[in-house]
């Protein structure tokens, strides 16, 4: 269980060290692509939604037993990125160094899956 807690909590921490600056630094995203003034609504939106799970990560974390099933979406969550980054990638709508933003959420969707696995063992 402190494998499972450890990995949850450093995940949700992370995240919210990550996502946070996003809100304030709109102007420097919008530098090498098409600006996200120019849809805050996704652009916010997925901040939102992404902050969101930072704070289950943080719940799971609290009580890796008794909030294990949440673990399971939370790996949809983190290999669902790198998915749509490989695929977006692979269809040539970003460059190859925009895919290294997928490895932080391969480590931690791996580490997730152990911890759900040695959850369920403990």
């Amino acid at each position: 269980m402190k494998f499972a807690r450890t990995v949850f909590i450093v995940a949700g921490i992370w995240g919210l060290l990550v996502l946070t600056p996003l809100f304030f630094l709109i102007d420097v995203t919008g530098r090498q692509y098409a600006a996200p003034a120019m849809y805050p609504q996704f652009f916010y939106g997925f901040l939102s939604v992404a902050m969101a799970w930072q704070i289950v990560f943080l719940l799971i974390g609290s009580d890796p037993v008794r909030f294990r099933l949440f673990m399971l979406p939370s790996i949809v969550e983190k290999f669902g990125w790198v998915l749509v980054l490989l695929l977006l990638y692979r269809g040539g709508r970003i460059a190859p160094l925009d895919t290294s933003a997928a490895w932080p959420d391969l480590v931690l969707g791996v580490l997730f899956v152990a911890a759900f696995v040695k959850t369920g063992h403990d």
